[in-house]
């Protein structure tokens, strides 16, 4: 056929290709190329039909997929030849869907150059207008309401277009021609000032400026923001900071600090290329820096004492850089939501919620359709690795071979996020936190049934964690489908093993902090051989017994005399000099020394997190954690650029299951304490010697691979220190990137299993 030839062409595109212009950029290429037909969005993805000379149509098909929108990612393409039609004119039809849908919703994105820019200006109709966005930024996962992605499928279809947005909408030179989060002054959403009964104080620009003032005068605001809301209140003002702590019970859990720009975010922390990229990124999470002295004094000291990391982030919505622009000074921004429970959407649930805790209310009318946390991530040994997928990242899916479904995985009790599996792909839903208060269980099973029903599924399967007693687990066993019961440890391997592509056979070293073993111990120090499709416990951490079994999560001093009890025996209860023994009273020691020689209410664990917790008690800087992970942060806080002492690395023993011991790790790091050695350089010795006690499994297992995952895997220097080793062995390493680590990406290696179960071998 000639190069004048007309065709006609049937272009089916699946990816991320719905709310991120895609069908803009399809409509002024196919004008470009002198071409004919429509674009619509459908269930899939995008379907075009496009028609004219076969030369034009190949140069159409080649440009799609060369130089799409800057979000779009085209994961699939089909092209059928139909017969020519003789249209003329090209055009963006009507939306159209049918059953299931398996278009990729896209995660919302911060605001634009262009947009920002817009707002900024006097002279433009969107001055200062807080719900600014286009087809490049703006809200997207967390006002849709129905696939495919069209306004009406969203919470803006409340808001009509004036004639000026409906021009732009319109209009294929506008980069908001088919914007379906396009609003305006005239048209849009709007701010409003509540007092903490719910009366209007201010509205719009008013609203905003009365905001700020409070801000300045040390007040504590609750904001509605882009995916719920956040508590404000000025970084530099420890009353205030206090005040919030009080109030919100957070006595020690660092709070993150938004900064109007990178260069305000570079005189609080170091911050490395890689660092800077993802903290301008449009997911514009939460990064974790290591700060400057100069923090020090621009912070109140009760912002993010003891950690060896500050949370920074940048405005992600219009609203948030005219609030950090004007104010010019670091603003405390934490989820707003009460102790225990979900971060809070909606107007009335946050009077309930958190009207003790905030002075004032900014909101708007602008509804949240689907709740959505702040995303945190850190960059370890130069890659990010995402600690918490919320905002800007979810839920964007993974591919993954094989994953045909539908299946639904539940996740775990902490850092709960449930995920959907189907057609290759697995949707990881938002963080949605722990699941031990009601509000917590109730917005989990919302999730559970509502991130399925988006795509118009019935899941076939429902995986979920082997512990029985986990909210998640119990929610599975009334769901009526049948359900898979995915070990905690090899959901952890497989969470990375799909994070990062890996084909077997592969060692995972999967530390965390406890988690349901197979054998009637707590499990979370485990080292997993696994090649598909079988799986064993090769080796784990030396067991020691937790007095008062989950307690001793919250006390590390209670670890800290479980490790004394396996070192020294009964006699461990006679060390009273060190801080963990003089912590408890007389007759609480005494209980505890029971409970360790009977083995009653004190299991045994294998536990890695736990041994950082007793590390932490012995060395004097957490006896009682606020929140979870404290003892660990103040570990390596402590740590710190410490060269660090020598310490023994942990003995291999065991056959044919080997046992990694840190016991002569321990006595050595209790003997040189004695002797005066620093606490700083022993914190160091710590990590360093568990590093080298990884390499030393991996060689003896002869393993070529070496995945590093669970949450002991967010410790910066521990998982450095490992990789850097593993590497010099000439092993192979792998950390998590885009799935957490930690149990908040449970259920990707939770649907990894129902879709390929691997059989259990003996260890």
């Amino acid at each position: 056929m000639g190069a004048t030839a007309r065709e006609r062409l049937r272009i089916a595109l699946g990816g991320a290709v719905q709310g991120v212009g895609f069908r803009p950029f399809v409509c002024r290429l196919a004008a470009a190329s002198g071409l004919a037909g429509f674009v619509r969005n459908d269930g899939a993805g995008v379907l075009i039909e496009a028609e004219g000379p076969s030369a034009a149509l190949a140069g159409f098909l080649d440009q799609l997929t060369a130089a799409p929108p800057a979000h779009a990612m085209v994961t699939r393409q089909h092209v059928t030849r139909l017969a020519s039609l003789g249209a003329a004119g090209f055009t963006i039809t009507a939306s159209a869907a049918a059953g299931a849908c398996s278009a990729v919703v896209m995660a919302d994105l911060a605001t634009c150059p262009e947009c920002l820019r817009e707002i900024r200006d006097p002279a433009d109709r969107r001055h200062r207008y807080p719900f600014t966005t286009c087809v490049a930024c703006g809200p997207r996962y967390s006002v849709i309401e129905a696939l495919p992605y069209d306004r009406a499928g969203t919470t803006l279809r409340r808001f009509p277009l004036c004639p000026a947005c409906a021009a732009e909408y319109a209009d294929p030179a506008s980069r908001r021609f088919h914007a379906e989060s396009l609003c305006c002054p005239d048209c849009g959403p709007q701010l409003a000032l509540w007092d903490q009964s719910g009366a209007v104080l201010a509205t719009r620009a008013a609203a905003l400026a009365a905001t700020i003032a409070a801000l300045r005068a040390g007040r504590i605001v609750a904001l509605k923001g882009l995916g719920g809301f956040q508590l404000l209140a000025d970084a530099r003002n420890d009353t205030a900071v206090r005040a919030l702590r009080a109030r919100k019970r957070r006595p020690r859990k660092p709070f993150a600090v938004l900064v109007a720009d990178a260069e305000a975010a570079a005189a609080l922390a170091e911050i490395s290329d890689a660092e800077r990229a993802v903290l301008t990124s449009p997911a514009a999470p939460i990064v974790l820096l290591a700060p400057k002295p100069a923090a020090r004094r621009q912070l109140a000291p009760t912002v993010a004492a003891g950690t060896p990391c500050l949370g920074i982030m940048l405005p992600a919505t219009p609203l948030h850089h005219l609030l950090a622009a004007e104010l010019g000074v670091p603003i405390i921004a934490t989820s707003g939501n009460p102790a225990g429970g979900p971060i809070l959407a909606d107007e009335a649930e946050a009077l309930r919620g958190l009207g003790d805790m905030a002075e004032l209310f900014l909101v708007h009318d602008r509804p949240i359709a689907r709740p959505v946390d702040d995303s945190v991530v850190r960059v370890i040994a130069g890659e990010p690795t995402l600690l918490r997928r919320a905002r800007g990242y979810a839920p964007l899916p993974l591919a993954w071979p094989g994953t045909d479904g539908p299946i639904l995985a539940l996740g775990g009790q902490q850092k709960n996020a449930v995920a959907t599996g189907f057609g290759g792909r697995i949707f990881l839903g938002p963080h949605g936190g722990d699941l031990d208060t009601a509000a917590a269980r109730d917005r989990f099973v919302d999730s559970a049934t509502r991130l399925p029903a988006l795509h118009g599924l019935v899941p076939a399967r429902i995986a979920c964690d082997r512990h029985p007693d986990y909210a998640s687990t119990r929610h599975a066993e009334t769901l009526g489908a049948p359900l898979v019961r995915v070990p905690h440890h090899l959901a952890h391997a497989l969470s990375g093993m799909v994070d990062r592509g890996i084909a077997g056979p592969f060692l995972a070293v999967a530390w965390d902090g406890t988690g349901h073993g197979g054998d009637g111990t707590v499990w979370g120090g485990e080292f997993l051989a696994i090649d598909p499709p079988r799986w064993r416990r090769a080796a784990h951490l030396a067991s020691f017994r937790l007095p008062g079994g989950d307690a001793a999560a919250r006390e590390p001093r209670r670890a800290a005399l479980g490790v004394l009890h396996a070192l020294h025996g009964p006699a461990a209860l006679e060390m009273t000099g060190l801080a963990p023994l003089a912590a408890f009273a007389p007759a609480e020691r005494l209980v505890l020394g029971r409970m360790l020689a009977r083995g009653v209410a004190a299991p045994l664990t294998s536990s890695a997190g736990r041994l950082f917790d007793a590390v932490a008690a012995l060395l004097g800087l957490c006896q009682r954690a606020s929140f979870e992970g404290e003892a660990a942060m103040a570990l390596e806080h402590a740590a710190g650029g410490a060269e660090g002492l020598a310490l023994p690395v942990p003995l291999l023993a065991g056959e044919p299951r080997l046992v990694l011991d840190w016991r002569p790790t321990l006595l050595a790091l209790l003997s040189q304490r004695a002797a005066g050695a620093g606490v700083e350089a022993l914190a160091a010795g710590f990590h360093h010697a568990l590093a080298a006690g990884i390499v030393a499994v991996a060689r003896r297992l002869g393993a070529v691979q070496v995945l590093l995952t669970g949450g002991c895997f967010q410790n910066g220097l521990l998982a450095a220190a490992a990789m850097a080793r593993l590497r010099d062995a000439g092993i192979t390493v792998f950390c998590h990137r885009q799935v957490p680590p930690n149990d908040g990406g449970l259920a990707v290696g939770q649907i990894a299993f129902a879709a390929h179960p691997l059989i259990e071998e003996a260890g």
